[in-house]
């Protein structure tokens, strides 16, 4: 018997087994009660690198949120008409209609978009006459040095420049002879897109407008019966 082999009685045997079992059970006490500490706060992810971990959020069964794409920056709005005014690239034609029709308001369309993949928005402005609207200059201002640079301009009236979907489209109406200002003969359409470093054009389309619609007379209600 193992009792008899090494030397002890099995009294003496009993009692070191028990002294064992005893060392273990308080062994396993103390690991939970210093497990039931940390549950409290960070516990062991109180230092280190793993700390960031615990400051970071859920637990690490949680899935990790997608990660956001960071937004364009978006510039600042621009003074439009100083812009235009100070620009050498724009015709003294443009600049002697650029004046107020009302107070201080000036006839300028002002949008802001992505067109020359820069890490701002470019921004598209269009010169219109007080009286009708009519479109004289259009262009396109990209954000270079802190400052804004001229990267395209049409100026044969009636014009009119907007972004669509990262293309820069220009429309200009088109005249016969004879033709009132309100009312153009048809317009082409053109669309530009940004490739190294400059606009190019990429097609364009022509629309001619029906001069007869809203023209024909109205007939003369019949009498009743």
């Amino acid at each position: 018997m193992r009792g008899l082999t090494d030397g002890r009685t099995p009294g003496e045997a009993r009692r070191t087994t028990q002294a064992a079992s005893t060392a273990v059970a308080v062994f396993v006490a103390l690991g939970v009660s210093l497990s039931g500490c940390g549950t409290g706060g960070t516990g062991a992810r109180d230092e280190g690198p793993a700390h960031a971990d615990a400051v970071g959020g859920a637990a690490s069964s949680s899935p990790e949120p997608a990660a956001k794409a960071s937004p364009s920056k978006a510039p600042e709005r621009v003074d439009a008409v100083r812009l235009v005014k100070a620009d050498p690239k724009v015709s003294a034609e443009v600049k002697r209609e650029l004046k107020p029709c009302i107070a201080d308001e000036y006839p300028v369309d002002v949008s802001y978009g992505k067109l020359t993949g820069g890490s701002a928005e470019d921004v598209v402005v269009n010169v219109l006459t007080c009286g009708d609207a009519v479109g004289v200059g259009s262009y396109v201002y990209r954000e270079e040095d802190g400052g804004y640079q001229n990267v395209f301009k049409a100026e044969a009236p009636p014009v009119y420049a907007e972004i669509d979907r990262g293309d820069l489209v220009v429309t200009k109406q088109v005249y016969d002879k004879g033709d009132p200002v309100s009312s153009p003969s048809g317009e082409n359409v053109i669309t530009y897109r940004w490739a190294s470093g400059r606009f190019a054009e990429e097609y364009r389309t022509h629309n001619d407008y029906s001069n007869s619609a809203g023209n024909a007379p109205t007939p003369a209600p019949e009498p009743d019966g």
